[in-house]
């Protein structure tokens, strides 16, 4: 039986104060609204519903922590990148996250979930400089590949090795086919033994 699919809903932080202790081990998942976060995080845990998926851009509002075990957790972070939300609620989103990267102890890893049509965006640019600064072990998962042919999906790959040269490892990725879904388990495993 796989940790991840014991994986809990523990709670949700809108402010830094309601972060859990900061200890143990977790990895984070960040991602423009429309990437398919939850999906893969669903995917990856073998949970149908443990993260919400919807069809309406930008529900992840708050910092979400899931346990897996005692001393390990997945962390939903909310969608960025999404126009329809007011800038106020931007401007939020913008300090929780500043406010959960800058001195957080037990984040291990981040997974940054990408749209495989569209990678590389500069919000996406921008999730990745705050992980680098806080030298934060970063994967890039290029979700949705099945909307790609096999040619698309393999130049889309090589472009994104060849833009992030060496600042994240990345792998294709979907949900709905099930592809990739063992290679994110082996990355998030080695993110939470701090390998």
């Amino acid at each position: 039986m796989s940790v991840f699919s014991e994986a809990s809903f523990l709670t949700s932080a809108n402010k830094a104060a309601q972060f859990l202790p900061d200890e143990g081990r977790e990895v984070a998942f960040a991602g423009r609204s429309n990437a398919g976060k939850s999906s893969a995080i669903n995917a990856i845990t073998g949970r149908r519903s443990l993260a919400r998926t919807s069809k309406t851009p930008g529900r992840t509002q708050l910092i979400n922590f899931f346990a897996l075990d005692a001393a390990r957790r997945l962390v939903d972070l909310p969608g960025y990148g999404f126009a329809k939300v007011p800038l106020a609620m931007r401007r939020h989103w913008r300090h929780l996250l500043e406010d959960y990267f800058s001195d957080r102890q037990a984040l291990s890893g981040l997974f940054v979930i990408m749209d495989s049509r569209r990678p590389m965006t500069d919000v996406d640019q921008q999730m990745l400089a705050m992980a680098e600064a806080v030298a934060c072990p970063v994967h890039v998962v290029l979700t949705k590949a099945d909307k790609l042919s096999r040619g698309q999906a393999a130049a889309t790959l090589q472009a994104t090795r060849k833009t992030l040269a060496n600042r994240a490892s990345v792998q294709l990725f979907s949900a709905l086919k099930g592809q990739g879904v063992d290679e994110a388990r082996a990355v998030l495993e080695t993110m939470l033994a701090g390998g």
